[in-house]
């Protein structure tokens, strides 16, 4: 019975993975949160993984907090880099499976066009060029490796937009939502299915690969979505990003072209709509 290994385990993705779980008892699970699998404390990490000697990694850990990242950069490297350069080469040298999960912010947000896995990386925070960094970690050490790069993602688990603007929608009358930053949200139970799928179809072909739901939408879009899905009474206004200050910049367009994914592993991918219809 082939192991598999989800980094992450408390995240969005790593919980959905969890739920999932139990359709998929031809493998053993291992879902290790930060105590199991210690991404900051790279001596340990590598002795963690050789105590679970598993045949398939999920990495879905990451420093995620973009914000928060410009003051705690050593932090986001370490967990976004070097645990990234490590798992990849431990992966490499055990002819081990890893599919690593990686973001949209790797790009500046000047494109107009669906951004494709060719399309040129340029982060504008610190965020993003740490997870740069593990992308180009995990192809060196491990050229063997998947990379999927998603974008807003989302859940009934964990933080995340959906669930912010559902709390606000109740308490508020108005909210004001950023209505130029384009791109497509992720349902992180839609994403963790596509995993399994490419670790069962056994086609397995290494590089990067782009995953969100379809369509092209800003986020005020998607807030007038959730307003309608929920049945929410609050008027919904669009602002411009220059409305709230961030200490780390948002790319204004990071629309992912899912051309690749969708003919090498014969997907169909829902439209975000559907997916949040889903979720509620």
């Amino acid at each position: 019975m082939k192991k598999i290994l989800v980094t992450g385990a408390k995240g969005q993705l790593g919980s959905e993975l969890s739920v999932l779980s139990s359709s998929y008892p031809q493998f053993e699970w291992i879902f290790a949160d930060r105590k199991k699998v210690t991404l900051d404390d790279l001596e340990f990490l590598d002795f963690q993984l050789n105590e679970i000697n598993p045949d398939i990694i999920f990495n879905c850990g990451a420093y995620t907090a973009v914000d928060k990242a410009e003051e705690e950069i050593d932090l986001a490297f370490r967990i976004n880099y070097s645990a990234v350069n490590l798992i990849a080469k431990y992966a490499f040298q055990n002819k081990i499976k890893l599919i690593h999960i990686s973001t949209d912010y790797v790009f500046d947000g000047s494109s107009s066009i669906g951004l494709n896995e060719e399309a040129k990386t340029n982060p504008i925070n610190i965020y993003g060029e740490s997870k740069l960094f593990g992308e180009i970690a995990c192809l060196k050490e491990n050229p063997d490796s998947i990379i999927i790069r998603t974008s807003w993602v989302y859940s009934k688990f964990g933080n995340n937009f959906v669930k912010t603007m559902q709390r606000l929608m109740q308490e508020r009358e108005t909210i004001n939502v950023v209505n130029d930053q384009i791109g497509s949200p992720t349902y992180a139970n839609d994403l963790a299915k596509v995993m399994i799928d490419i670790v069962e179809s056994l086609n397995w072909i290494p590089g990067i690969y782009n995953y969100s739901n379809e369509g092209e939408i800003s986020w005020y879009d998607f807030a007038l979505s959730i307003k309608e899905l929920g049945g929410y009474n609050c008027n919904v206004v669009g602002v411009p990003s220059l409305s709230y200050f961030t200490p780390a910049k948002r790319p204004k367009f990071s629309l992912l072209d899912k051309k690749k994914i969708k003919e090498i592993y014969n997907l169909a991918i829902p439209d975000y709509k559907e997916s949040l219809k889903k979720m509620f």
